[in-house]
């Protein structure tokens, strides 16, 4: 080995085990962070959010290292892409440092300490958070790409689990006063940005280790109609044969009907066969409504369809009209030209606002 390679290796190492040292500050700061949440411990909060400082402190100096590493060395390739990496993650782990204070702080605040249900559902969210952080952060010293995908799938988890809490801070109006509501709705968003910044350290370790970019993401959407005969049939057709990759779709209805044979005839002369859709009732629970990005109704408000929306689905209303009910059968073809023009103009702007180019 070279006097060079030496002291590339040697820079590197100690960049690698400064953003070591980091991420184990952050780990302990969000576990000082819940202990004082859970134990009702002031003194330890106080502390846990002046101890941010250091992190702060550590963060900028590691910033320093990897862009005098990059000065020094003009890397390319493998090095460059782990310096990126590096200074991305390093951003991540400085807003997880954040969140640990801002938990700290909404703890010293709360009338009412966590017990029950809430006590339960932060147990169980940190711990969620706390083993995804600890496992990306794993990944990405270990340079260990097929750790970190693994680990990315655990995001869907803690996404699931922040929804029925949310429900659940709810129905816990009643004995938490409002200001105490709204910091526990606070934690507990700090717990799944956690997550979030995990999930972003594990994208983060496979580009370092393999090159590949983070993924265009599907979305899953789902269409709601009267009777499902027509418009969501017509609007997963139409956003499946136009943006193919882009989307996971489905639809259901209030009721459940056939789909009118001259729809069948129509949608076939532009290469969609809908021939053996079988109509569907909206039938989800809450936590099955929850994995779709967006819901759209095609006919009335989408609340009238839904018990609660789930806390990170958006919802849309594309009113289309009462249907075809009382059309004459020669004006059905026109009718069904013009719906198929509008959903096709609505399905290209979601799609465009959801994935941008990457969509089409």
């Amino acid at each position: 080995m070279s006097h060079y390679e030496e002291r590339l290796d040697r820079d590197l190492s100690r960049i690698k085990q400064h953003l070591a040292i980091l991420a184990q500050r952050v780990e302990d700061a969000i576990g000082d962070a819940l202990h004082a949440l859970l134990s009702g411990n002031d003194k330890i909060a106080h502390l846990t959010a002046l101890g941010d400082q250091s992190i702060n402190r550590a963060s900028r100096a590691l910033d320093r290292m990897c862009h005098g590493f990059i000065a020094l060395h003009l890397p390319s390739a493998g090095h460059l892409r782990l310096m990126s990496a590096i200074i991305r993650a390093n951003l991540g782990l400085e807003r997880i440092g954040d969140y640990a204070v801002t938990i700290c702080r909404e703890s010293v605040q709360l009338a009412v300490r966590p017990q029950g249900t809430v006590a339960r559902e932060l147990e169980l969210m940190a711990g969620e958070s706390r083993q995804m952080l600890k496992q990306s952060v794993a990944a990405f010293i270990a340079g260990n790409a097929e750790q970190a995908k693994a680990t990315m799938a655990m995001a869907d988890q803690v996404a699931r689990t922040f929804d029925t809490v949310f429900a659940d801070l709810v129905g816990e109006g009643d004995r938490l006063g409002v200001k105490d509501l709204f910091a526990y709705l606070v934690i507990f968003n700090m717990l799944e940005r956690v997550s979030d910044q995990a999930k972003n350290l594990c994208e983060e370790a496979v580009f370092a280790a393999t090159g590949e970019g983070k993924p265009a993401k599907v979305f899953r959407i789902l269409f709601l109609d009267e009777d499902n005969s027509l418009l969501g049939p017509l609007a997963v057709a139409i956003a499946r044969k136009n943006f193919p990759g882009a989307g996971d779709y489905q639809s259901a209805g209030r009721h459940a009907a056939n789909l009118a044979p001259s729809l069948v005839d129509f949608l076939r002369e532009r290469g969609i066969d809908l021939s053996n859709h079988q109509p569907r009732v909206l039938d989800l629970t809450h936590q099955e409504l929850a994995d779709f990005h967006v819901i759209v109704s095609l006919q009335g408000p989408a609340k009238s369809y839904l018990e609660s929306i789930p806390f990170h689905t958006a919802v849309l209303d594309w009113d289309l009209g009462q249907g075809p009910r009382d059309l004459p059968s020669d004006q059905l073809r026109p009718y069904y030209e013009t719906c198929y023009r509008e959903i096709a103009v609505q399905v290209s702007n979601l799609m465009a606002i959801l994935g941008g180019e990457e969509a089409s």
